[in-house]
């Protein structure tokens, strides 16, 4: 154990005798708060990092001596279910348990040295979080992916990124085998099955039971590479985006402890795919915090499914994008009783003001807005406490200095719209992401003067919070006025036809572009007269904002393209607009 952890732990295990204080004084702060303590004074960059860092080793494993020692309530530390009755939950005692019989399936069976890449394609089933444990514990750098993705899509990240290893499900796995042969650099196939062994793979969950308890954690210096991630730019192919065992693995405290208010007593389940960063965002949060991941598989977005689940377990804490808060908020929520339910939080695009109003009304919840990246941990939130204003993404998080600048990196006064930037000089925050691996050029791009340029558009107010307005690539110029997608989304979402909206650019012949509003109607609406009902919502957006941002053009459907966390797809949306 570190030697910055092993004076703390060593307090718990000698002394059993509580926390009280003399007569007159107040109580020592309990040791596992002080623990924690020490990792967000980290995460908030008032620490320096540790030169070793490894996650297994340094917090999944003092939890699970405190544990032991009787210091933790008797929540589990992984609980899921798949809403037909099976149902999976470990302690921290077991999670290490079965990470280290994991570890030696991928350090023996399968040979994978420390550095070495293994992709991660799993639906939300429990071998995601224990692979991804055990990649920490063997120095595996590990790849995860959405299960949406195609052949060509495999084929793509599995040559980029010459992984060794992947490892997926039953669903997925002819997709592999359709292109293997052409990735040389795959050595190793795993699959998540109960069913007979598939010809080339290896069945991971007889491996696991056939694997030993012991294993010693390797020691992995804070900077050594984590985890990486593909993310898709406005142009070309995904970039890979790299993270070191620090920045994920400390980066993620803070926020877990002020913007998700998590504690040991806590039971958190977010929503998103394993494939996104999301999925990693809450392991690095909820168990630094001690707090319980809940998890239900979830094949596919059902608002019904989530309310149900939320009124039969103790869930405290819920995450959900936007689009999914959404479809809640379409239901009869007083059918439901939410007993355990005290936070809430969104992100992963922008919240609807409309949205949010409406679940607090019917639920008596706040909720909580935080905006980030695959390349960041959180830059943006509203922490639980502070006042909120409507439509924000909150204020700059720490250890971030956040600044909205122009296209050549000077900072914009309060109340002008530019990009949404970090200062990375003269200091290079620690939970910053490494780089875009193997792409000095595209690494190079994203940084103009002293600040890394997130691609996102926003303003700025006196206050200090930020107002999103758009990905550059999203922002409309319609006759030289720049028109920001959310703005119009947001006034759309004011009118009771809108169910849900989104708004793309659209060539015109005189203007250039101009705003196209893709709206799917509430069931009360879906038999208007479309023409009038156009025109009703035009005239809505032109008094709810200002007039020369209405939509000149509406299309009523039945869905909109989304990503399989539920985020809406504009740039989909876009392309079909100016290919035509």
């Amino acid at each position: 154990m570190r030697p910055w952890l092993r004076h703390l732990v060593l307090q718990v295990l000698r002394n059993s005798r509580g926390f009280c204080g003399s007569r007159g004084q107040p109580a020592p702060l309990p040791v596992p708060q002080k623990i924690v303590a020490t990792w967000e004074a980290i995460s908030l960059g008032r620490q320096p990092v540790p030169e070793y860092f490894n996650f297994a080793h340094d917090v999944l494993d003092v939890w699970s001596r405190l544990e032991e020692a009787g210091h933790r309530p008797p929540n589990p530390a992984f609980w899921w279910v798949n809403g037909t009755g099976a149902e999976i939950k470990w302690s921290f005692e077991e999670l290490g348990k079965q990470s280290r019989k994991a570890a030696n399936v991928l350090g023996g069976t399968c040979g994978l040295q420390p550095g070495d890449r293994m992709m991660l394609v799993l639906p939300r089933l429990p071998e995601w979080w224990l692979v991804s444990v055990a990649c920490m514990r063997t120095g595996v750098v590990m790849i995860p992916g959405v299960t949406q993705l195609t052949e060509k899509d495999l084929k793509y990240r599995l040559q980029a990124s010459r992984a060794k290893s992947i490892i997926t499900s039953d669903s997925l796995a002819p997709r592999v085998d359709a292109i293997s042969a052409e990735c040389p650099s795959l050595q190793t196939k795993l699959l998540v099955s109960d069913s007979n062994s598939r010809p080339g793979w290896l069945n991971f969950r007889e491996l696991l039971r056939e694997a030993p308890t012991e294993h010693n954690c390797l020691r992995t210096k804070s900077r050594d590479p984590l985890a990486i991630y593909f993310t898709s730019g406005t142009t070309g192919a995904p970039k890979m985006v790299e993270h070191s065992q620090s920045s994920y693995g400390l980066g993620f405290v803070a926020s877990g402890r002020r913007w998700v208010a998590l504690t040991e007593s806590d039971i958190f389940w977010n929503t998103t795919d394993t494939g996104w960063v999301k999925a990693a965002w809450t392991l690095f949060s909820a168990w630094p915090n001690g707090a319980c991941i809940f998890v239900h598989e979830l094949p596919r977005v059902d608002a019904k499914v989530i309310l149900n689940t939320l009124s039969t377990f103790p869930i405290t804490t819920l995450c959900c994008v936007p689009t999914i808060f959404r479809l809640l908020v379409q239901e009869d929520l007083t059918r439901y009783q939410f007993q355990s339910l005290r936070h809430c939080l969104t992100g992963g695009e922008a919240l609807n003001p409309d949205v949010r109003e409406k679940w607090k009304r019917q639920t008596g919840v706040e909720l909580y807005e935080g905006y980030g990246q695959s390349e960041t941990v959180v830059i943006c939130a509203n922490p639980k406490g502070m006042k909120i204003k409507s439509g924000s993404m909150g204020k700059a998080f720490p250890p971030y200095d956040v600044q909205i600048v122009d296209d050549e990196g000077n900072v914009l006064p309060p109340g002008e719209e530019g990009n949404v930037a970090i200062r990375i000089r003269p200091t290079r925050p620690f939970c910053f992401f490494n780089c875009y691996l193997d792409n000095p050029e595209k690494t190079a791009a994203s940084e103009q003067g002293d600040f890394y340029i997130t691609g996102d558009r926003a303003r700025m107010d006196k206050d200090g919070y930020f107002w999103f307005m758009g990905r550059n690539d999203d922002v409309i110029n319609s006759s030289s006025y720049r028109i920001g997608p959310v703005e119009v989304e947001s006034a759309l979402a004011e009118h009771p036809a809108v169910l849900e909206s989104a708004v793309v650019s659209s060539p015109d012949p005189i203007r250039g572009e101009v705003v196209k509003a893709f709206i799917v109607l509430t069931p009360d609406y879906s038999s208007h007269d479309p023409e009038a009902l156009t025109r009703q919502l035009q005239e809505h957006v032109k008094r709810v904002t200002a007039p020369y941002k209405y939509p000149r053009k509406v299309a009523f459907v039945s869905e909109l393209p989304k990503t399989v966390s539920g985020k809406i797809q504009r740039s989909k949306l876009r392309s079909q607009e100016w290919r035509k």
